[in-house]
């Protein structure tokens, strides 16, 4: 299973995403944005979390438009996976993969913390390792992580459902409390709170380790 992970001016998580996919099985690349494609014969495309471009404008709003995005894009409109953390998500709504927006948290605080996420499908190679309804502990580390989606919108999503995570506790004003969202084909996760980060025992938690087992074994026997 060959992934690459994209690294902008400003993303933090780039690493600890890549250690967490090659620990699953994953033959993982790391792509910086200018490059004005992606590798040939990759599996899935993940976006990690950090502040590109240091969050000026909107956050993820510059990183959209860096070229290797159009790779991105064409990528998942050929059917490819991907997924997208934090800020990672952010560029995800920015480029019109996902669905809806982050905005700033409703407190107007930077947020970092463990919080409880709900799985709420596992309809999904993200979330097949996981049992619906259960309650697992996700770091989180931002400040406008508040999902936000009309009502139609919320509406869609809902009744596909394609909500992934909502956390358990209101954390950041998010619609619904919704905590991660999957594109129409079900390919594309976007999610706040951090797996890559709970992947080690050492590093306080193993809740990530299923969504990245379940991805890279679905993408290995797909």
């Amino acid at each position: 299973m060959r992934a690459a992970v994209i690294v902008f001016p400003g993303s933090n998580c780039d690493r600890d995403m890549a250690v967490a996919l090659r620990a699953a099985g994953a033959d993982v690349q790391m792509v910086w944005h200018k490059d004005a494609a992606l590798p040939d014969g990759l599996d899935l495309v993940a976006v990690p979390g950090g502040f590109s471009f240091g969050d000026y404008l909107r956050c993820g709003a510059i990183a959209a438009h860096s070229p290797i995005c159009q790779g991105l894009v064409a990528h998942v409109n050929r059917g490819g996976y991907a997924l997208g953390v934090c800020n990672g998500f952010q560029v995800l709504t920015e480029t019109g993969v996902l669905p809806g927006a982050l905005m700033r948290n409703a407190h107007l605080k930077f947020i970092c913390k463990s919080v409880g996420l709900t799985v709420a499908t596992t309809d999904s190679a993200f979330t097949q390792g996981y049992t619906a309804g259960d309650v697992i502990d996700l770091p989180v580390a931002h400040h406008d992580g508040n999902y936000t989606i009309d009502a139609e919108g919320l509406a869609q999503l809902q009744d596909a459902d394609r909500i992934a995570f909502t956390y358990a506790n209101s954390l950041n004003g998010s619609v619904a409390d919704i905590a991660g969202v999957l594109s129409t084909n079900r390919r594309v996760l976007g999610m706040m709170p951090h797996p890559e980060r709970s992947v080690d025992a050492l590093h306080g938690g193993i809740a990530g380790q299923a969504l990245f087992r379940g991805l890279v074994a679905q993408l290995v026997n797909a």
